[in-house]
């Protein structure tokens, strides 16, 4: 996310961290070594992997190193770019919009794992975003699938029921929102205008995004990014958004009652129940589609990441077979984590588990796991490309031109020239 992205999202600054070690293993003795940021989800999530693969397989150490997340990237990054492998670990964390621009940057530098597990298994999307000349390459890990979040109880008392926020577009949310501000005088949505995660949702949400296959720029004469650009723009212009400035202020807003909603990852769940006194308060629905685009639907993706194996791991064999085993088979695992960690996964055979039916007061009852991971199945799959943080970063300096109702033919041509100028 420049935007709040999975790293930002779940405490980025976690400095690095001590090292946690669980017996676990495969055909020959050896240690997997891994990689990852946030010891109390990604981290977290790791061991619980290898306490169940360590009942069968004792012979094998299993090491998960914790970074800080930016940290992680740029020993990764000097690492591959110094074309030496030793100290490379055989697993490591990536997130989603990372992927593409490590895959072709450094060919053959991570191991293809289509022929070793099986990717139908996954949500289409978190699969097609790690894939490259007909190979996959991520086991693919948590979802930034997307829903709203609203607060029930102040909407019932404006006259709306969860049925009249289903399937909705954004045009009908400006309506709802405004109508809202007009009975109770509340404000529905915060925006941060130094975040570009809004366009992301809205792009993805009808199968777009800034560049084809090919990486080439699909900027200026985008459709569906125009149609973004628009709709970001009427919701400033209709007074139903608040500007808010960084992490906390924005998530502030409205576990505090300024605001009433806000669009974004299922990962902002733990975040709204941090507040017990507000149970029963809040709802959750689909995102809005977009106004007349092919395409266009009501389901998206924010943030998210995925386990690669070092094409170099010195234990690869094992590495594979532990993700294949656990990562890659096990639906009781994904039950353990979505209720311990709240990390929904993206292995779909896991939304038959009960922990995803399972009901949750604090949302008036909704089965919210459920409703994500069957949101999550309707993601349509995009190319992030290489250049999304150039890409945001472009889209961000036209913002105030789009919220002072520039013309945004003119907007996105001027982001495209910046994009273009940038990946030259």
């Amino acid at each position: 996310m420049t935007s709040f992205s999975a790293g930002l999202k779940r405490s980025l600054a976690i400095a690095l961290a001590g090292v946690s070690m669980f017996s676990v293993t495969a055909a020959s003795a050896g240690e997997i070594t891994v990689w990852a940021w946030d010891p109390n989800f990604n981290g977290a999530t790791m061991n619980k992997a290898a306490e169940i693969y360590s009942a069968a397989n004792p012979d094998v150490t299993v090491t998960v190193v914790d970074f800080a997340k930016a940290d992680l990237e740029t020993k990764l990054q000097a690492q591959l770019a110094s074309g030496t492998t030793d100290g490379l670990p055989d697993i490591v964390l990536v997130e989603d919009y990372g992927a593409q621009k490590y895959l072709q940057s450094f060919p053959g530098a991570f191991e293809p794992l289509s022929g070793a597990v099986d990717l139908s298994g996954f949500a289409p999307y978190k699969v097609e975003l790690a894939a490259l000349n007909g190979q996959g390459y991520s086991l693919p890990f948590d979802s930034g699938v997307t829903g709203m979040f609203y607060r029930s109880d102040i909407l019932a008392d404006a006259g709306y029921t969860a049925a009249d926020l289903e399937g909705i577009t954004w045009s009908r949310l400006i309506e709802i929102g405004t109508d809202v501000k007009e009975k109770t005088g509340q404000i529905l949505m915060p925006i941060d205008p130094n975040d570009a995660g809004i366009f992301r949702i809205m792009m993805q949400s009808a199968g777009s995004w800034y560049f084809d296959a090919d990486g080439n720029p699909t900027i200026a004469d985008n459709p569906v990014f125009k149609a973004a650009l628009k709709t970001y723009q009427d919701l400033i212009a209709s007074g139903i958004t608040k500007p808010v400035a960084g992490w906390t202020e924005y998530t502030g807003s409205f576990t505090s009652g300024d605001t009433l909603a806000t669009v974004t990852g299922v990962w902002m769940v733990g975040t709204i129940k941090a507040n017990p006194d507000q149970s029963g308060q809040w709802g959750i629905a689909p995102i809005p589609a977009l106004d007349g685009v092919e395409g266009a639907t009501n389901a998206s993706n924010l943030g998210g990441s995925s386990w690669y194996v070092m094409s170099s791991a010195p234990n690869k064999a094992e590495a594979i077979d532990f993700l294949k085993t656990v990562w890659g088979e096990d639906a009781d695992f994904y039950q353990e984590i979505l209720v311990n960690q709240g990390a929904l996964g993206s292995l779909m055979v896991a939304r038959e588990g009960e922990a995803y039916s399972a009901s949750d007061e604090f949302f008036g009852g909704a089965p919210v796991w459920q409703n994500f991971s069957t949101w999550l199945g309707q993601i349509p799959s995009v190319n992030y490309g290489i250049f999304t943080n150039e890409a945001d970063a472009a889209v961000v300096a036209q913002i105030p031109a789009l919220t002072s109702g520039g013309n945004i033919d003119e907007i996105a041509a001027a982001v495209d020239a910046q994009v273009r100028q940038q990946i030259q």
